[in-house]
């Protein structure tokens, strides 16, 4: 039996078909269906707001009008004004994109064509995650270089979103040096700060999850989410002190209750940060691509063969694909420009939506790397659930979608 969370796929759905109805017949067909689904009064509110921002022609004038949208209800985290970055999670490049990819992709879609037809100014991203132990090993199976590998499996994922007609204003890579350069200026800045210490790691670590577990985290010697672990030890890394913003992220989550969602994400972040957090592994020397450390003041400490944690490198393309620190992107290509950058513009973004098997990563250090580097925080973070089949998360319930 195949279990999934079929209102929200159909709520996309009816959005996407209200987005795109232009005629009255069509309009009430639509309207018919998604009643039942979204309740009269929100499907009457959003197909209003859908309606009214299209032009209209009359027939005695033969003019046209258009009834012009400013903005969208304002909520506690979003005043309906500001411009209006949406992201989905830049997409791991170890294998194909599968049905998991298209539901947040159409879903993010849907949000960034409704604020966009509401006259809001929007940044929506996506892109793909490149660096990594799991990567690397990827292409050693291959039998390619990791670039030629993450080039192939990249393009297979512009193409998906290029099949189901995704609105995306930009398409990030962490190969590509523009992001590569702001990974670095974060470290620097972090550094800087005196957030960054050298030391030595040991423990486990999960190459599936590309995530470090406590030994109480272990469920019947595996990861918590079924991903095989094993152990590094004693290797050189820098650290991030993430252990001194425990109770200064607990504080946000307190005076800022709607930033995670749904609320069942929330009390799941609190209770792992309530448990006490350990400074952050953030350097690896066991392989080699990934984002090199730049050379620091800490640097004549290190060896020089430490590359980046995979998870500051990706997290870090939310501001990278903005322009930070510097230039900013051009367009879908992610040329580099001289334009001004977008990072004034739009950060901090107003909503990330993400698995919730990546949850952590986006709600304690995402958050706390913010922090350290005084930089805005997100507005809002959402975490939907996983496709599964018989219990188990299963992304290929219905094949591959390439």
């Amino acid at each position: 039996m195949i279990s999934f969370p079929i209102k929200n796929i159909l709520t996309v759905m009816s959005l996407v078909m209200m987005s795109m109805c232009t005629t009255g017949p069509r309009r009430a067909a639509v309207q018919a269906w998604s009643t039942p689904l979204l309740g009269r009064k929100q499907t009457g509110v959003v197909l209003t707001r859908l309606w009214t921002s299209t032009s209209t022609t009359t027939d005695a004038a033969s003019t046209t009008s258009t009834t012009a949208i400013l903005g969208t209800p304002a909520t506690s985290f979003d005043d309906g004004q500001r411009p209006f970055q949406i992201t989905t999670p830049i997409y791991y490049v170890n294998d194909k994109p599968h049905i998991g990819h298209a539901y947040t992709s159409v879903a993010c879609d849907v949000l960034a064509r409704f604020m966009r037809l509401s006259g809001r100014q929007v940044f929506f991203l996506s892109g793909t995650d490149e660096h990594g132990q799991k990567v690397q090993q990827s292409a050693e199976t291959k039998g390619v270089s990791p670039q030629a590998f993450v080039d192939e499996v990249s393009t297979n994922f512009v193409d998906l979103l290029d099949l189901l007609q995704i609105s995306n204003d930009d398409f990030v890579r962490t190969t590509q040096v523009q992001h590569q350069a702001a990974v670095q200026h974060l470290w620097q800045t972090l550094v800087e700060k005196d957030q960054i210490y050298l030391g030595q790691y040991e423990g486990w670590y999960s190459v599936r999850d590309e995530c470090f577990y406590t030994e109480s985290e272990l469920v019947d010697g595996k990861a918590p989410t079924g991903a095989d672990v094993e152990w590094v030890a004693k290797e050189e890394s820098y650290f991030f002190k993430l252990s001194e913003y425990e109770d200064k992220l607990l504080e946000f989550y307190d005076q800022n209750p709607e930033f995670m969602a749904p609320v069942a994400r929330t009390n799941e972040v609190k209770a792992f940060v309530s448990g006490g957090l350990r400074d952050l592994s953030v350097s690896r020397t066991s392989f080699s691509w990934g984002v090199p450390v730049p050379e620091t003041k800490l640097s004549a400490q290190a060896q020089e063969d430490h590359v980046m944690y995979v998870w500051i490198d990706a997290l870090t393309n939310y501001l990278s694909a903005l322009g930070y620190p510097g230039k900013s992107r051009d367009g879908n290509n992610g040329d580099e420009s001289t334009a001004t950058s977008n990072y004034d513009t739009f950060w901090p973004a107003a909503l990330h939506v993400v698995g919730k098997d990546i949850l952590r990563f986006h709600a304690v250090y995402w958050p706390a790397l913010l922090m350290a580097a005084d930089l805005p925080l997100p507005k809002r973070l959402f975490a939907h659930g996983w496709w599964t089949k018989d219990g188990q998360k299963n992304f290929q319930i219905f094949g591959q979608c390439h």
